[in-house]
């Protein structure tokens, strides 16, 4: 379910369902990379004003799903208009800080984005531009990842399937939404 909380800025309601801490896994395969299978969290927040903070981590994953070292680290802030564009402006740990731009699906939680500008240190690998779609399907946060590269065109190289991460205190919140129990909720079970 989506809640929206009292304090998030009306114009950010449409991306209400992004926010929260996400956890998950999925794969990564690019030419020219290791393709491996990688656990990932993600965190879109708020603090009132007119854009979500968004922080995404990710590690490879060996056979038995446990933490080898770290993939990717990225950070970046989501904006909407009043016509449902987004605008995402994001800097990755290797180097490259993107412009993205794209737009919330209509009567559906999916956003389409792509790279408008892209700008790389000298350290970073070669990159071009990407792609990017999220989508709030039942609800967990899939997303799927695109790039380009001068020697490779624009194709696929890394998805992931996230689940919402339940803070005690929204287990307590909806602990108190449940229906009355009988008596202390044991007598239910005889």
């Amino acid at each position: 379910m989506i809640q929206i909380p009292s304090d998030l800025n009306p114009a950010l309601v449409p991306l209400a369902f992004l926010l929260g801490t996400w956890e998950g896994a999925g794969v990564s395969d690019f030419p020219g990379s290791e393709k491996c299978n990688f656990g990932q969290s993600v965190t879109f927040s708020h603090d009132g004003r007119d854009f979500l903070e968004y922080h995404s981590h990710s590690w490879v994953l060996d056979q038995d799903g446990n933490k080898v070292r770290p993939l990717e680290s990225e950070s970046g802030f989501w904006r909407i208009d009043k016509d449902r564009k987004v605008e995402v402006v994001m800097v990755r740990d290797d180097g490259v800080v993107e412009v993205w731009y794209g737009e919330l699906a209509d009567q559906k939680p999916q956003i389409d984005l792509a790279t408008d500008a892209v700008a790389r240190t000298a350290a970073s690998g070669p990159y071009s531009g990407g792609k990017r779609l999220y989508g709030y399907v039942k609800s967990d946060l899939m997303w799927v990842g695109e790039k380009a590269t001068p020697e490779v065109p624009l194709r696929p190289y890394m998805s992931a399937h996230l689940k919402k991460v339940v803070t005690p205190e929204e287990v307590a919140e909806m602990a108190r939404n449940l229906p009355d129990m009988p008596d202390d909720g044991i007598a239910f079970f005889k």
